[in-house]
């Protein structure tokens, strides 16, 4: 399970998501999750999904990749759809006590479910196209004018990037830490849920040891090198909005309006 989390994982390539200037990336991609909430309906949220999927095919990476980072969360996506099937009014489909399943309930859990997934997945493009060093002068790009109210831009983008960067770092040490328990007899998955939570102690433990060791070896590296911040650095490759930057963001910006005319104007509660 710890192998399937694919969060903060860049994958190198040449495709057009690559090749898109990172802060036009992060703008739409983060336009895109706000405009998953924003549709209402059905039609809506296929408008935004046609989207998503049109970027995913379009960055190169294998559909397997997108689909591996949902396994995760699988539990996350079934336990909230479980719950939306008991809201909602409509025609009664089965009731128990208390409990009732309603055709309105059974849309709600339907379209719970579908934007989680849409969620994740345009989440997935941007880490998965976007290399740490990207994400950090697009970060601070979009974030200088909070330096005129002396906000250190630089290191709020270094430290998010960082933490972003060593997400599948720390995945990996888990994955081994729990393979050195079970080589010395540590049972993992059998048993209640205390008593398997009770069996993570002897992983957080040597986990947080390695976290903290490999954090003071990263300021040592960066002190080493005579980081200082952001005052005076100087960017090795300068950023640069091309036709193909605005042609796509035309594309999302019409996909967004269009949504929001979708929300207004359908009104069918099954759409």
């Amino acid at each position: 399970m710890v192998r399937d989390v694919t969060l903060g994982q860049f994958l190198p390539g040449n495709s057009l998501m690559h090749r898109l200037d990172p802060r036009v990336k992060f703008v739409l991609v983060l336009s895109v999750i706000v405009f998953i909430f924003v549709a209402g309906n059905f039609v809506g949220l296929a408008v935004v999904a046609a989207l998503v999927f049109a970027a995913m095919a379009t960055s190169g990476v294998s559909i397997g990749r997108y689909f591996k980072s949902l396994k995760v969360i699988l539990f996350v996506v079934l336990f909230t759809s479980i719950l939306n099937l008991f809201y909602g009014g409509g025609e009664v489909l089965w009731e128990w006590g208390f409990l009732r399943i309603t055709t309105g309930g059974i849309r709600n859990s339907i379209f719970i479910a579908v934007r989680i997934v849409v969620l994740i997945f345009a989440s997935s493009v941007l880490t998965f196209t976007t290399s740490p060093t990207q994400l950090t002068d697009a970060l601070e790009r979009l974030m200088k004018p909070l330096k005129l109210i002396r906000v250190p831009v630089h290191e709020v983008a270094m430290m998010m990037t960082i933490a972003l960067r060593f997400i599948p770092t720390l995945l990996e040490e888990t994955d081994k830490i729990m393979n050195a328990q079970k080589a010395r007899g540590a049972d993992m998955e059998s048993g209640g849920i205390l008593q398997r939570v009770r069996s993570l102690v002897p992983v957080l433990v040597p986990l947080f040891v390695s976290s903290f060791r490999r954090a003071y070896d990263l300021a040592m590296a960066m002190e080493c090198r005579c980081y200082n911040g952001g005052k005076g650095r100087t960017k090795m490759k300068v950023l640069h909005i091309a036709p193909v930057d605005i042609v796509v963001s035309c594309v999302t910006a019409a996909a967004c309006a269009g949504v929001v005319l979708l929300r207004i104007f359908v009104t069918h509660p099954y759409l």
